[in-house]
């Protein structure tokens, strides 16, 4: 597993543990999106620490689970953000989508 899960009362915290969030791994994050909002969780916090990269598929995944918590009235947060893949994110123009904070407790604090 690419991913180590928090479960927490108020949220789901999930730390990315590689380098690359790729067409490799985007469906296993897709899938632990998919798996915990079905469960009942409505607030995620993404830890990109160790993310040295991101392409598509990676944004795709962070894209999917942006959308499943706003169709809940949930949210997703993100944290630790590399300045190349924070340049992606800009680039695309989704760095007004994302809730991007520099770090955990900021992020926290906003779920």
């Amino acid at each position: 597993m690419e991913f180590k899960v928090e479960n927490n009362s108020n949220h789901i915290l999930i730390r990315c543990t590689l380098d690359k969030l790729d067409a490799l791994v985007a469906p296993e994050l897709k899938s632990l999106f998919l798996h915990h909002s079905n469960n009942g969780a409505n607030a995620f916090v993404i830890d990109l620490t160790s993310v040295k990269y991101c392409d598509s598929s990676g944004l795709s995944a962070l894209l999917v689970g942006n959308r499943i918590l706003k169709e809940k009235e949930g949210k997703l947060v993100m944290f630790g953000i590399n300045p190349m893949v924070h340049k992606i994110i800009t680039i695309s123009q989704l760095d007004t989508v994302f809730n991007i904070f520099d770090n955990e407790q900021s992020a926290l604090n906003n779920i």
